[in-house]
């Protein structure tokens, strides 16, 4: 036992003294807040106003019927040619020419722009000006207006999670989808990049010779079970790491949306009208994050993330260790950890349907099976587990592991001193079988 924990600190000191492990592990948290940060920093500013100059040829349109909230219209009483050379000069993002018979050639609107119109602002024009000319044709009809406006439901949805004792939460559905995304690919990249690490230290110390020394004063799956364990807890600093800087730079986070202009408009507009001030804030990117926050259990989250992480990386590490015995470079490696990834590639596909289908058959064996169920339970945890099916994803992992690291040892032990011979398959199976 002391000879495997002299091994653990090795690896362990050896890699967390690295430059690159501090700067990946201050990095990694920018990154991750960086991915919801921003997006919601740039939601929160306020969008530039467009301006639009109209020539209404068909005298339908006062300045009342043209108004939007990102969009401010101009109606002019020029002729359109000379229109056409001057809405640049003024400040104008387009000129709309509309015809006489707007009402019955509505395909013929004309949108001038000196460069290529955005899609968000050409359906703004059109929704505008569609709204006045199907009231217009409305009223020709003799149907009433306000009639058809009762008539629009926009549908609306709140996501409730209930607890077996009766409690209500507010959820997010699509911010249960992103948090499940997120864990899904991190442990994917961590999978194989650990995992691949521990493969290169072996061909390392194998082609330097330097395993001669170390096999002749500890056994082969000692040393292995140090190497992997020592890069694990390398692994799980990191993580901590992470998920403490990332905590709080997303307080940090937050604490600039509390003091953005934004949330003090909101604030302003309770004080007004409060069902409005609602409704933006519901829409609001921070009420998303908030929803997730309070509907799912981070704590188990948190943990479950570490377990998987911890045994999926054991299972995979006892696998790449072996490939790493069995190979003096690199270059041969690379023909078998095909082999070895195959599994974690077709985990993270499987995941793209987990979080879609997080209850559905595929679903439930993707995360039970060893190979599969650290990246698809982890895909499927925010959204809400029976503990009977995370007890047994747990212990078919743990089983998984011992498996895989019993037939790694046996390839190990032979592998880690064979020299100057072409490995197959075939040669390594029949390592399993040699007495010793």
């Amino acid at each position: 036992m002391n000879k495997i924990l002299l091994v653990i600190q090795r690896e362990y000191l050896t890699r967390i003294q690295k430059k690159s492990f501090w700067i990946a592990s201050l990095l990694g948290p920018i990154l991750i807040t960086a991915i919801y940060a921003v997006p919601i920093w740039l939601a929160m500013q306020d969008k530039e106003v467009k301006r639009v100059e109209i020539l209404d040829e068909s005298g339908l349109f006062q300045i009342a019927d043209l108004k939007d909230k990102e969009v401010e219209f101009t109606l002019v009483k020029k002729p359109a040619e000379e229109l056409k050379k001057s809405f640049t000069k003024e400040g104008y993002a387009a000129f709309v020419h509309l015809p006489k018979d707007i009402l019955t050639q509505s395909k013929e609107l004309k949108i001038y722009s000196e460069k290529n119109l955005s899609l968000p602002l050409k359906s703004t024009i059109e929704r505008v000006i569609e709204k006045k000319v199907r009231a217009t044709l409305m009223k020709e009809a003799g149907i009433a207006s306000d009639i058809y406006d009762k008539t629009q439901v926009d549908v609306g949805s709140e996501t409730i999670t209930v607890s077996d004792s009766g409690n209500e939460t507010s959820s997010s559905s699509g911010g249960a989808m992103i948090l499940a995304g997120v864990m899904g690919m991190l442990l994917y990249i961590t999978l194989l990049l650990y995992g691949s690490q521990v493969m290169n230290g072996v061909i390392e110390e194998k082609s330097s010779r330097i395993i001669e020394v170390i096999i002749s004063s500890i056994k082969p799956y000692q040393l292995m079970l140090g190497k992997i364990l020592g890069v694990g807890m390398v692994g799980l600093t990191q993580f901590l790491l992470w998920i403490v800087l990332t905590i709080g730079l997303s307080q940090v986070a937050s604490t600039f949306y509390s003091a953005s202009p934004v949330k003090q408009k909101m604030e302003q507009m309770k004080k007004g009208d409060p069902e409005v001030a609602k409704q933006v804030e519901e829409a609001s990117p921070m009420s998303e994050v908030t929803k997730v926050i309070e509907s799912t259990n981070i704590p188990l989250v948190v943990g479950g993330f570490l377990f998987y992480f911890l045994f999926g990386y054991l299972l995979y590490s006892s696998l790449f260790a072996a490939i790493g015995s069995a190979v003096e470079n690199t270059a041969e490696a690379q023909q078998f950890t095909f082999i070895v990834m195959l599994p974690i590639i077709l985990a993270f596909v499987m995941a793209q349907f987990t979080m879609q289908e997080p209850d559905s058959t595929i679903a439930f064996w993707a995360s039970m099976i060893p190979f599969t169920s650290p990246i698809n339970m982890m895909v499927r945890l925010p959204y809400g587990v029976p503990m009977w099916e995370l007890a047994t994803s747990m212990v078919l992992l743990v089983l998984g592991f011992l498996g895989c690291s019993w037939l790694s040892a046996r390839i190990y032990r032979v592998g880690i001193l064979m020299y100057g011979k072409k490995i197959t398959v075939k040669e390594m199976a029949k390592w399993l079988f040699y007495k010793g």
